[in-house]
């Protein structure tokens, strides 16, 4: 104590570069090795002003969490080694060679260390470029997207966030849908226009598989600090086939941490999955929440009329004439995906310029056979749910749905006995798909479209033209 002013002299740069040297010793055995070189190796002493030691740390993300996580026992540590210490203040800023952390193995070098605590300070860190982008489909565009009925909502909400990211209210934007509806495609538009608009803008995509991938290398090389940092520096995330990440509980809770990171600094995130945030079952109840929070917008099945506008686009530019009749026979006999009928346009065009014959309607069941063959007999529960929905204009989610509104509850019933009738899966089978229900509700439901049948004709000839149309 200092008899003249009654305060506890502050120690000198020595004294504190030694005593911070024990204070990160003594975080290392209590934290352990791992978590030591995750989050608080980094750390470097900056000097004191006043009653506050001054800490630097290279990335905002790692001083908040440095200080959320162990910022209470740092003080008290610091504050044991020098009593004149009230406050320790942790700052941003990168850690120049002047000013390096003093490890545990280095107290020898304390001197040193001493004599280069200077008040000027280090230049800021470069901003971290990411390598998270994966090569973009040049097909894959806003211009080359056909748009109608089934996904006019989902392409009005891409083009505003390529337009206006980190919008308010489209922030996250979930874009869902069955395979081959053109989630993929929606999300490399978006990538495209967001370069070209701003070349600087740091873009992350990548399948939610490739994220778990990576998380894993950065945990197995005890480096997630600069995964973190790395993905967490990014403008705009991008994360298709989140379904990926349903029972990886350990990658869920990283990804949610990045997620939340990323929404409160401002940054856009798009996500893209088979099924809406709520029929992802699965996934934690904390994330879902958060990724329902901006826009979700479904792409539905096609329609008849979006799957000719599409080979009709398709057909225009691939240099050879495809007359309509055999455009209006693909369209209606490929309805499951847009892929399906783009690889069946593919061939034949193929097949055409190969040989040098024109397309017809009577050679396109020899080109396709096999295409047509498995659409004949591949007729699935997902195809029955799309087709019935379609025809009821409800949302294919509704099929898994919990909603009893009749509205709803009737279409269902339809299709769970289309399901009975045309597939060859078991009660238990077509009611997992239906939203994991019992198998005594699927029967349930073809003994009441059965008894409505008999009723009323109308009814009758209303699923028997479903049937019909499932069966082309």
């Amino acid at each position: 104590m200092d008899q003249d002013t009654g305060e506890t002299p502050t120690p000198n740069a020595g004294k504190i570069a030694a005593c911070w040297a024990r204070v990160r010793t003594r975080l290392r055995q209590e934290v352990g090795d791992v978590e030591y070189r995750n989050w608080l190796r980094q750390m470097s002493l900056a000097g004191v002003e006043g009653e506050a030691l001054l800490v630097h740390l290279p990335t905002r993300f790692l001083r908040d969490w440095v200080r959320d996580h162990y910022g209470d026992r740092l003080r008290m540590l610091c504050q044991a080694e020098m009593p004149g210490i009230r406050l320790v203040e942790l700052r941003v800023q990168a850690t120049s060679r002047a000013v390096q952390p003093v490890l545990e193995d280095e107290v020898e070098e304390v001197s040193s260390l001493a004599e280069s605590l200077a008040p000027t300070p280090a230049p800021l860190a470069e901003p971290v470029r990411n390598d998270w982008l994966v090569p973009l489909d040049q097909r894959f565009t806003f211009d080359s997207f056909v748009v109608g009925k089934p996904n006019e909502f989902a392409h009005a909400c891409a083009r505003r966030v390529a337009e206006r990211p980190a919008q308010a209210g489209f922030n996250p934007l979930f874009l869902y849908g069955g395979v081959g509806l053109g989630k993929t495609h929606l999300m490399h538009a978006i990538a495209w226009s967001l370069r070209e608009q701003d070349p600087g803008l740091s873009v992350a995509y990548m399948s939610a598989e490739k994220f778990m991938y990576r998380f894993i290398a950065a945990l197995r090389s005890h480096n997630t600090m600069e995964f973190k940092t790395q993905l967490r520096s990014v403008h705009v995330l991008m994360v298709d086939d989140l379904q990926f990440l349903i029972g990886k509980d350990n990658t869920q809770e990283e990804f949610f941490h990045t997620f939340n990171a990323l929404i409160d600094a401002g940054k856009q995130i798009i996500i893209s999955a088979d099924k809406a945030p709520n029929d992802l079952s699965g996934i934690e109840d904390r994330l879902r929440t958060r990724l329902s929070g901006g826009i979700v917008a479904d792409l539905h099945a096609t329609t008849y009329e979006l799957r000719l506008s599409i080979l009709q686009s398709k057909a225009n530019i691939s240099g050879v004439e495809v007359p309509p009749r055999v455009q209006e026979l693909l369209a209606r006999k490929i309805a499951s995906n847009v892929r399906d009928l783009e690889g069946a346009l593919n061939r034949i065009v193929a097949h055409a310029k190969l040989f040098g014959r024109p397309i017809t309607l009577e050679s396109v069941p020899e080109v396709l056979s096999d295409i047509l063959r498995a659409h004949d007999k591949r007729l699935s529960i997902d195809d029955i749910q799309r087709k019935v929905a379609e025809h009821y204009n409800i949302r294919l989610t509704e099929m898994a749905s919990a909603r009893r509104a009749r509205a709803v509850a009737r279409p269902r019933q339809v299709a769970m006995y289309l399901a009975k009738q045309l597939t060859s899966r078991s009660l238990p089978e077509i009611g997992r798909r239906f939203g994991n229900r019992d198998h005594t509700t699927v029967l349930h439901a073809v003994n009441k479209i059965t008894e409505l049948m008999a009723e009323d004709p109308s009814f009758a000839e209303d699923v028997t033209l479903l049937r019909k149309m499932l069966e082309m």
